[in-house]
């Protein structure tokens, strides 16, 4: 494995790595207003949600590497402590990004990105209409975290109003995540898509305690099919299924299948019962999984 002090790269060295590994990141779109009214709009992925009472995100416009100035975005904050961040979809992206080139101070990047802007109702910064989802913030405090190239500058934003698109809201009003087609960046040109197909769920520890990978027998923990996430799965249950559970799935015709062509072969009946187990963790259905597994 490569080890490398952070002290000995460069800068530009060092956000290389960083943007490459620390991916992927959500996008703030923020749109700002300085005190002379002039509007700017800019994406940054160095951005994440970090309280829900009171409700605050943290972005940070950092200074330039490659020039150690600092952007607009930060400028505007410093002189009227309000934003809008706009959540960024797939059909928007391009836009996005065009707006994240440098254009000259009192540029409205609304209109060299083509996006529509509209009123806020509590903050002066315009929102982005096309977004799905719209925060207005007031900005609580800035935090500049040194005054070198790549410095951040951690904006911690209270959101005070939310604006949601009922296009991804499902029918209870809560947003569907598989309807929001969000986008996160990566290293370089790279970005990512959440869709329909890539998403997967991951089933919560238990609120009161899960057994742990350390508590799964020794055959079972040290498998040649079972995965490292499978045995997270088998880790995350608070007890075992009874005897007469796993007896009674055991009668049930594809294992008593099984069972019935591996009479006299251990081994092979091992894998087959690990490789079923497998199939039966893929589609999360970890209680069965368990009796598989646990058929002496």
């Amino acid at each position: 494995m490569l080890s490398i002090h952070t002290k000995d790269l460069s800068p530009v060295e060092l956000q290389n790595y960083l943007l490459y590994a620390v991916a992927p990141r959500p996008i703030c779109f923020t749109s700002t207003m300085d005190r002379k009214g002039n509007v700017n709009l800019s994406p940054f992925s160095f951005f994440n949600l970090f309280s829900t009472n009171p409700p605050v995100c943290i972005f940070s416009p950092s200074r330039r590497v490659r020039d150690n100035t600092t952007k607009h975005t930060l400028e505007n904050i410093l002189e009227v402590p309000e934003c809008v961040i706009n959540i960024v979809n797939y059909d928007m992206v391009q836009q996005t990004s065009l707006a994240s080139v440098e254009y000259p101070k009192g540029v409205n990047e609304f209109i060299k990105s083509g996006f529509t802007p509209i009123a806020s109702e509590l903050v002066k910064p315009p929102r982005v209409a096309e977004s799905p989802v719209q925060f207005e913030c007031a900005v609580n405090q800035v935090i500049a975290l040194g005054n070198g190239p790549g410095a951040g500058n951690l904006i911690l934003a209270e959101i005070k109003l939310m604006h949601i698109s009922e296009s991804i809201l499902d029918a209870n009003g809560k947003i569907d995540q598989q309807k929001t087609d969000q986008v996160a960046r990566l290293g370089g040109d790279w970005y990512c898509r959440l869709t329909k197909d890539n998403l997967f769920k991951v089933t919560k520890p238990v609120r009161s305690m899960g057994i742990g990978v350390d508590a799964i027998a020794y055959a079972i923990r040290n498998s040649k099919v079972l995965t490292g996430n499978n045995l997270g799965q088998l880790g995350n249950v608070e007890a075992l299924p009874t005897d007469q559970q796993i007896e009674d799935y055991s009668r049930s015709p594809e294992i008593k299948d099984l069972l019935d062509a591996t009479i006299g072969d251990g081994q092979t009946r091992e894998l087959q019962l690990h490789l079923k187990a497998k199939q039966l963790l893929d589609d999360d259905r970890v209680d069965e999984a368990w009796k598989v597994l646990l058929i002496a």
